[in-house]
């Protein structure tokens, strides 16, 4: 604190009014009849001039009185300036690390698991769609790849208290508590089934928009592929119930051992699966079809062939049921349709990348756009239409494409209701999110939007968020019933998150 003179005192900065020296006072005659006043502690009291006095006295007879000390400024020193960090143009330096954003995100959760999953699923619920309200809960269904084959688990998975992020600058002092805005941590909670084998690749099976979970009588199959070239498909339906009926017991006969097994793949380690009345594939070239019938399930032993090396996925049409594309290390895309008695694909984009092709999904909103992710790091989006029949030499090329990643893609996801938006992940520890809708406005901003400062990297206009945080990031997923929720799997554990971007 400053110091300042008596003088200065006198006049200045008062907080209250001060009583002056050269007041008027009371007459002496006044005092004298009622008396003289005895202090009877003898304390001498000062009369108001003999105070003025001593501070006019320049400290001879008075009290001393310090010199003025300069005012003590506050530091004008700024906080630092958080600077997004981009890939590509930034790099962390030693013991530096990277510290998100909440202010971006609706909702964001961390969850680590034992082992962890190379592959899930979303787990539809009976909760309701569009759901807005936090906090909000979440099941999947997971394959784990622990260090022994006798340590893998086929688990459901509940996530609960999925709350709102508390942003820097909210106000917590609201007289109204609101459970929308608090921020607590999650709570994960599972059950498990032994899995002989790590798991590769999980599909559950896809159940109608706005359909409710079956009752716990009936069945709610899951698929999985193991490394030990086994496809299991299993009822989980149980799992569920157990989560949210305390004290429910589950027939073990039911869960605990596949409800069928397809051996067609032999040894052969395989990824790409999906349902339809189930399809899959094994990096033997070969895609088995296996039929559900009223007695159960039925794998025809004819494969569909036309890749020449390993089928890394595969999807089905969401408007035709007959129809699938599928994706390989040749490099090719193929489309399908189990009608064709040759077992052969009906059209095919030759090549789709320049290596391997990862990833593939289908636009479940417009039917003829599709997906392709490469090992070069590429996103590819293809108009189906313009994907001539097989016996043609025209080479269809892609209606847009992205060079963001810097490693192979290893997963990619239309969002389940905009048909311009998808998700996609990769082996640089990027999750990124996309919207074909967004074109550069060069007249808008008055620079060309490519325009970039010396050793900066060019952003697309449509990529719209990159999610990092996670190591080895292998699998994402929208979640169909959380509008612009978004769920991934890495090294780490799961993240779950909802951005303002979408």
């Amino acid at each position: 604190m400053s110091k300042r003179s008596a003088s200065d005192r006198a006049t200045d900065g008062q907080a209250f009014a001060k009583a002056s020296g050269s007041g008027v006072k009371r007459d002496e005659n006044e005092v004298n009849d009622i008396g003289e006043f005895e202090d009877a502690w003898e304390d001498e009291i000062e009369s108001e001039e003999e105070v003025v006095d001593g501070e006019v006295g320049d400290g001879e007879d008075g009290m001393d009185v310090d010199e003025v000390m300069p005012a003590i400024e506050e530091s004008e020193k700024l906080p630092p300036v958080l600077e997004a960090f981009i890939p590509g143009t930034h790099v962390l330096g030693k013991d530096e690390i990277l510290e998100p954003d909440d202010s971006v995100y609706i909702m964001r959760h961390s969850m680590n698991v034992t082992w962890p999953c190379l592959s899930f699923d979303v787990l539809r619920d009976s909760l309701g769609d569009e759901r807005q309200r936090y906090p909000t809960t979440a099941y999947l269904v997971a394959g784990t790849q622990a260090d022994q084959a006798s340590k893998n688990e086929l688990s459901v998975f509940k996530m609960s208290s999925l709350h709102r992020t508390q942003k820097d600058g909210d106000d917590s002092d609201s007289d109204e508590e609101d459970d929308d805005a608090l921020d607590e941590d999650a709570i994960l909670e599972f059950r498990s089934v032994p899995h002989h084998g790590g798991v590769n690749r999980v599909r559950a099976q896809p159940l109608p928009p706005a359909s409710p979970l079956p009752p716990a009588s009936q069945p709610y199959f899951t698929a999985t592929w193991a490394d030990n070239g086994k496809v299991h498909i299993w009822d989980i339906r149980p799992l569920i119930e157990s989560l949210d009926v305390p004290g429910y017991s589950w027939d073990k006969s039911r869960t605990n051992k596949p409800a069928f097994t397809i051996n067609s793949h032999g040894r052969a380690e395989g990824f790409a699966m999906d349902w339809a009345s189930s399809g899959n594939a094994n990096p033997h070239r070969y895609i088995y079809l296996t039929t559900t019938t009223p007695s159960g399930f039925n794998a025809l032993s004819q494969p569909f062939v036309s890749h020449t090396s390993s089928v890394e996925d595969l999807q089905w049409s969401p408007s035709e049921p007959t129809v699938f594309a599928s994706c390989s290390a040749d490099c090719n895309v193929q489309i399908w349709d189990v009608r064709n008695k040759g077992r052969r694909s009906v059209a095919g984009i030759e090549p789709a990348h320049e290596s391997d092709v990862n990833v593939i999904s289908w636009n479940r909103s417009t039917s003829y756009l599709l997906l392709s992710g490469g090992d070069e790091g590429g996103i590819k989006v293809w108009d189906l239409r313009n994907v001539q029949k097989k016996g043609t030499t025209a080479v269809p090329s892609s209606v847009a494409s992205f060079k963001w990643h810097t490693a192979p893609i290893t997963s990619i996801e239309w969002h389940p209701t905009e048909d311009s938006i998808f998700a996609a992940s990769g082996a640089d520890d990027q999750l990124t999110l996309w919207d074909l809708g967004v074109e550069p406005d060069d007249d808008e901003l008055g620079t060309l939007m490519n325009d970039t400062p010396d050793g900066a990297r060019d952003v697309p206009p449509q990529l719209l968020f990159v999610h990092q945080g996670q190591k080895d990031i292998k699998e994402v997923h929208w979640h169909p019933q959380i509008p612009g929720a978004v769920l991934s799997t890495a090294l780490d554990g799961f993240n779950i998150f909802k951005t303002i971007s979408v």
